[in-house]
């Protein structure tokens, strides 16, 4: 009750303010144009390029230029300072989830990642790929809108939407090569290049980044340690190190004139750290690698009829992913069901006492292809009204592959008694003892939107998209935006949107696993949500946004004695503000503040590992000449276990990280010099309660950075 009274007071004092400050601010019309004459310009709200303040939805813009201010390596360091937003790690291999408005799940579906507007989700979990990370070096700009994006993007713009903008060739304007060094044996190289060539604006991007992870992240206890206790055996890895180290390839390629544009990219992870390992116990050998090709190809022209501009988009993906998994360490002893399976869950009953002495091993992985035809046209030939209709289709396609010594179609299988197995992998790739059978996804879309300028100073946007899906048939999404332009720098927005998640081959057709069973009955979890938002700018120097939310989810699914339901209900509401205050020509302060309450619908219970309140501020500050300092600190707070977790409280956390940047008198050469977690704060997030101690976080690390740049070839 407490916080339903701090939401309200706080949003009564932002209106209060706003409109005695719109009020004192009548009749300086005339200095509209300056106000707003370097606004950045948004297209994820509407799928139109649009003024921030405004388009119709609650959005954040990083630019390249913000961004290498902050000194920020990933694509993570920049969402965590996004209001609202928080980058957690979840329980599967410590993959990062971003939590919006407390809507997450393990596998994080609910948030849609795009690249150059193509979806990154895929359709075995939902979500992006397994320890997916983006080096920043070859991104020109992020927007983030929070809240349903279903209405335009479909399925999984269900909490929010980030769609990531790469450089072109007249974005990079020349040679560059850069690097960075520094703690935990981490390597970081790019090389790009962009230029003119017979009328094609072309641009090439490489980038390299190595790491060994820190292995100061002690984890003192994990489920070995559990087994070990309960079968005598001596096989657990802790104390030791969560597995973070990786290799990452991540090229480019872009050309675009008039009207073609091509991109192709190729991501490429190697030999990544499992985090807490697959099923929570230590695993130091076990690795992710993935391959992801994209290729994307638009047309564009506005010639073809008069008033309409069309655009249409030929897209295919491939994501190739291989885990290779040391369940459970050598040495182990394990109870095994009838079919080959651990068994060691209340539900199960065993059949046979296994010993792994090469331990328990899994290398799951498949290759995933993604098809996509997309037709968009704009229409302005009406006065006040700019329609857009979009026709779409999607083809999804998984071929599955499997290894291992356990369950079915393995030695493991039909045990009485006891037994030893060894580490001889078995090939079910094919057969009806993998994890999941070859499927395939086809969905096809119409979505229509009218921006209506019902007067000087209002707009309305309405939109529906209806989506039909080949193997759990079809959902339509509304949303309404009401902008209205209250004064010359006060702008009221109210909106409401419904969004969808659909299920994941995960939650539909997984098979033969000793914990997670798919339910072919599932139906798509949706989200309804209602947002007012204030954009007031007092000044040239100085703006501030509030927005109020409140939304209910519903058949959210989980995982209930080990199938997947559609399960929950959820209900949020909150708040958030955020400001950006130039005080003079040398420095930069910002900051933002996010509460938020969100509870299960039937049980009143809250939502847990969400954090209900987060601070973000910082300063960039122009030292003397050629000289800047960007400091930053982040306060996580208020995150509740589940309620059958009965650990102590989630710890609270601050971390503050430091950037050096130096453009020495030769303008072609920038140095950096970054501090991240500067206290060595013991930060940790939150695990399953299988590990006790939860995930440490990275502790005090160093980085060194050196960019030389030819802007004339």
């Amino acid at each position: 009750m407490t916080d339903k009274k701090t939401i309200a007071l706080l949003a009564i004092a932002s209106i209060f303010t706003s409109t005695v400050q719109a009020q004192q601010s009548a009749g300086k019309e005339e200095d509209l144009m300056l106000l707003y004459e370097d606004e950045e310009m948004i297209s994820i709200a509407t799928g139109t390029s649009k003024p921030y303040h405004l388009a119709p939805s609650v959005a954040s813009v990083f630019t390249a230029k913000d961004i290498e201010a902050s000194g920020a390596r990933t694509l993570d360091e920049v969402l965590e300072t996004v209001p609202g937003l928080h980058v957690g790690l979840s329980f599967n291999r410590n993959s990062s989830f971003y939590s919006i408005r407390g809507i997450h799940s393990g596998e994080n579906p609910q948030v849609l990642l795009l690249m150059n507007g193509l979806p990154i989700n895929d359709i075995i979990t939902g979500s992006r790929p397994y320890l997916f990370r983006l080096p920043v070096a070859d991104i020109e700009r992020i927007e983030v809108m929070r809240g349903p994006g279903s209405a335009v993007f479909g399925a999984d713009a269900f909490a929010g939407v980030i769609n990531v903008i790469t450089k072109d060739g007249s974005d990079i304007d020349g040679r560059v090569l850069g690097g960075r060094a520094g703690t935990f044996d981490t390597l970081d190289g790019w090389a790009q290049y962009g230029d003119e060539l017979s009328g094609w604006d072309i641009g090439v991007s490489v980038e390299y980044s190595t790491s060994n992870g820190d292995h100061d992240r002690i984890v003192h206890s994990d489920l070995q340690t559990a087994l070990d206790n309960g079968f005598g055996t001596n096989a657990s890895r802790a104390p030791g190190p969560l597995e973070s180290g990786y290799q990452l390839l991540n090229s480019s390629f872009s050309a675009k004139n008039d009207n073609w544009s091509f991109w192709l990219n190729s991501w490429n992870l190697k030999d990544a750290g499992v985090g807490p390992g697959v099923a929570q116990a230590l695993d130091p050998v076990g690795k992710q690698n993935s391959d992801q090709y994209s290729f994307v190809t638009d047309y564009s022209n506005d010639e073809i009829a008069e008033s309409w501009k069309f655009d249409t988009r030929f897209s295919y993906r491939v994501l190739d992913q291989q885990s290779e998994f040391q369940i459970l360490p050598p040495a182990t002893r394990v109870t095994i069901g009838s079919d080959g399976n651990l068994c060691f869950t209340p539900d199960c009953t065993p059949t046979a006492l296994v010993d792994f002495p090469d331990g328990v091993l899994g290398n799951p992985g498949g290759r995933l292809t993604d098809t996509r035809l997309e037709v968009a046209g704009v229409f302005d030939g009406w006065q006040d009204h700019r329609l857009r209709l979009e026709v779409g289709a999607d083809r999804n396609e998984l071929k599955a592959r499997e290894s291992k010594n356990f369950g079915p179609g393995t030695p493991a299988e039909g045990l009485v008694g006891s037994a030893t197995i060894d580490g001889t992998l078995i090939h079910v790739t094919g057969t009806n003892d993998i994890f999941v059978q070859n499927h395939s996804r086809s969905v096809k879309y119409l979505s229509l939107q009218d921006e209506w300028r019902l007067g000087r100073d209002w707009e309305l946007t309405a939109g529906v998209r209806y989506d039909n899906y080949s193997d759990f048939g079809d959902t339509t999404n509304p949303r309404l935006a009401l902008v209205w332009a209250t004064d010359y720098n006060l702008t009221s927005k109210l909106l409401y949107g419904r969004a969808f998640r659909a299920p994941s081959l995960t939650e539909l057709y997984f098979e033969n696993n000793p914990s997670l069973i798919g339910n072919p009955s599932l139906g798509p979890e949706t989200i309804d949500m209602v947002e007012l938002v204030f954009d007031y700018r007092p000044s040239f120097d100085l703006e501030m946004v509030s927005s109020l939310y409140g939304y209910r989810a519903k058949d959210l699914i989980e995982f209930v004695n080990n199938m997947a339901e559609n399960s929950r209900n959820q209900n949020g509401h909150g708040l958030e503000l955020e400001a950006t205050w130039h005080p003079n020509n040398k420095l930069q302060l910002k900051g933002n503040f996010a509460l938020q309450y969100s509870e299960d619908a039937n049980t009143g219970t809250v939502i847990a590992n969400a954090p209900r309140r987060q601070l973000f501020i910082s300063a960039d500050w122009n030292l003397v000449e050629k000289w800047s300092i960007y400091g930053q600190a982040n306060w996580i707070a208020d995150r509740a276990r589940a309620i059958t977790d009965f650990r102590p409280p989630i710890s609270d956390y601050t971390t503050v990280d430091l950037f050096l940047k130096h453009q020495p008198n030769n303008w072609n050469w920038k140095l950096g010099f970054s501090v991240k977690n500067i206290f060595d704060k013991d930060a940790r997030e939150p695990s399953d309660g299988t590990i006790p101690g939860d995930y440490p976080l990275p502790g005090r690390s160093f980085y060194f950075e050196a960019e030389y740049r030819v802007s004339e070839l």
